[in-house]
């Protein structure tokens, strides 16, 4: 059984793919510092894969701590690498901290796979390293553009620290996996997004519709888009999972014709954030209440994805519809307010 490292398999992306790697026959050990994780991930992880997994509350851009893990862990034959921070607005306001984290966390996990020959590495990228793309829908060679947001740069200089070191280890297997908007949950109610201030939209409908927030802003109706709102293309966060499986699975078994490879990972279609308010409201029932506000810095207008390549090679395939993505999400909405009402009686 391959041992895999999951840096922040406390987080939502990162927790769901671990449920994947175990369900494929993978062994997992998580690494996470819980700064924007929750260990109830790893609860909910166990409710659904019936036995614990294990994680390290470790600082990524610590070395020593880091090493320590893989010292521990000699046999670890591949890693995927989640950890970093992902805030669009955050990274306006704060691009420092962005860099120093996402940077150094990202340089340590590369240095201690080599030091411990390590040599299956898949890389959490971003549509974002596309900015404002010049023609739609993007495909993996497309130029980038200039970055719309810090946080959007770190996910295109963390690929070329990737390619620049994979360039040099002829050994060492990469995978950049760009992916586009995550949303939904497991279909089990078990695990899903579990921050209590969620900025991806679809949590933001949810938390909404369930009256967490009073109302919703949707950031700009004036974009040359067919509704005037920003167009996205959403992904089940379970077909994301997946996508990490297979391309392990890909490294692994030595398919891969060069030692650095990338991959779109989207539906292929654009959904505006009107659009996706009106596909929440026919699924669950419920009507929205919300506002149109001005342009948010750091949003992308319009972007989404031609996923032909990860289907042709990789052999993966979007099995959630916009439909499952909306119902699943509002499934683990209403799990998390029974959770707060158990909490408060309990506490």
């Amino acid at each position: 059984m391959n041992k895999i490292l999951v840096t922040g398999g406390c987080g939502y992306i990162g927790g769901h793919t671990i449920v994947d790697l175990i369900e494929n026959g993978f062994e997992v050990i998580s690494v996470d510092d819980l700064s924007r994780g929750s260990l109830k991930m790893l609860q909910g992880i166990e409710k659904v894969v019936g036995k614990p997994v294990k994680n390290y509350k470790v600082d990524l851009c610590n070395l020593d701590d880091t090493e320590a893990i893989f010292l521990e862990n000699p046999d670890i034959v591949g890693v995927i690498h989640f950890a970093a921070f992902k805030s669009v607005p955050e990274s306006v306001d704060d691009p420092i901290l962005y860099f120093r984290n996402n940077f150094n966390s990202l340089i340590n996990i590369l240095q201690c796979a080599e030091e411990f020959d390590v040599n299956n590495f898949v890389f959490s990228s971003s549509c974002s390293v596309y900015g404002n793309p010049t023609k739609l829908p993007v495909v993996e060679n497309d130029p980038f553009t200039e970055p719309e947001s810090p946080y959007a740069r770190t996910k295109q200089v963390g690929e070329a620290i990737c390619r620049d070191f994979t360039r040099v280890k002829q050994h060492f297997n990469t995978i950049l996996l760009r992916y586009f908007n995550p949303a939904g949950a497991h279909p089990s109610g078990h695990i899903g997004e579990f921050m209590e201030k969620p900025e991806n939209v679809v949590p933001v409908i949810t938390q909404t519709a369930i009256g967490k927030r009073k109302e919703m802003t949707v950031f700009g109706n004036d974009y040359d888009t067919r509704d005037g709102s920003c167009i996205r293309d959403y992904i089940h966060v379970m077909d994301i999972a997946n996508a990490h499986t297979k391309a392990l699975q890909y490294i692994i078994e030595d398919r891969n014709k060069s030692n650095c490879e990338v991959f779109n990972l989207g539906s292929g279609d654009g959904v505006s954030v009107l659009e996706l308010i009106k596909a929440f409201e026919k699924v669950s029932g419920e009507k929205l209440n919300y506002k149109v506000g001005p342009r948010r810095p750091g949003d992308v207008i319009e972007v989404y994805a031609n996923n032909n390549r990860a289907k042709q090679v990789l052999g993966w395939a979007t099995n959630y519809d916009l439909g499952a993505m909306m119902d699943t999400s509002w499934k683990w909405e209403k799990v998390l307010a029974e959770m707060s009402k158990k909490e408060k009686v309990a506490g």
